[in-house]
């Protein structure tokens, strides 16, 4: 019995050493791959929940971005390295106010280089100086599995209302 229980513990610290198999680790993508396709489908069908009852006429991008341009601008087409500032609030899809730029002061960033949301930025790429639109960003377009840490829970869905003022070079 002793001899058994020393040469199984062997092959088990053996086992330890090596790591999971091709096949372990196949398994737990697959699985993974399989939980993130069921939480964006979630998240879309809230969204959807969220565009029929506040009655908004929205358009999907590829990314996952749902946007709806209320007021089309007049002024310059927003394009990378060009430096926007925006008027805008922040709210969860259950109504909860966040951020706003009347409390904040506007937003202000060079589109392409980051330090905003990535869907933020994907929806400015649409807008002209003067534009006035509705961007719902799901999570992994937000601010993902974490939250901000402050004000935005993790894995929220956001609804950004922005009007772009500038558009400089």
């Amino acid at each position: 019995m002793l001899v058994f229980l020393s040469v199984f513990l062997m092959q088990c610290s053996q086992r330890r050493e090596k790591g999971p198999t091709e096949q372990e680790i196949r398994e737990t993508e697959e699985a993974l791959i399989g939980a993130n396709r069921m939480l964006l489908q979630k998240d879309k069908e809230k969204i959807e929940d969220y565009i029929q009852e506040q009655h908004l006429t929205m358009q999907e991008s590829e990314s996952g971005l749902w946007y709806g341009i209320t007021e089309p601008g007049t002024g310059a087409r927003v394009k990378e390295n060009l430096l926007v500032t925006l008027k805008y609030y922040v709210d969860l899809l259950n109504g909860t106010h966040c951020y706003s730029s009347d409390s904040l002061g506007y937003k202000q960033f060079r589109v392409g280089k980051g330090g905003v949301e990535s869907g933020l930025e994907e929806g400015v790429l649409l807008l002209n100086e003067g534009s006035k639109a509705v961007f719902i960003l799901p999570p992994h377009l937000a601010h993902g599995l974490t939250g901000d840490g402050n004000k935005i829970p993790a894995r929220s869905v956001i609804v950004y209302h922005v009007e772009l003022l500038k558009v400089e070079p």
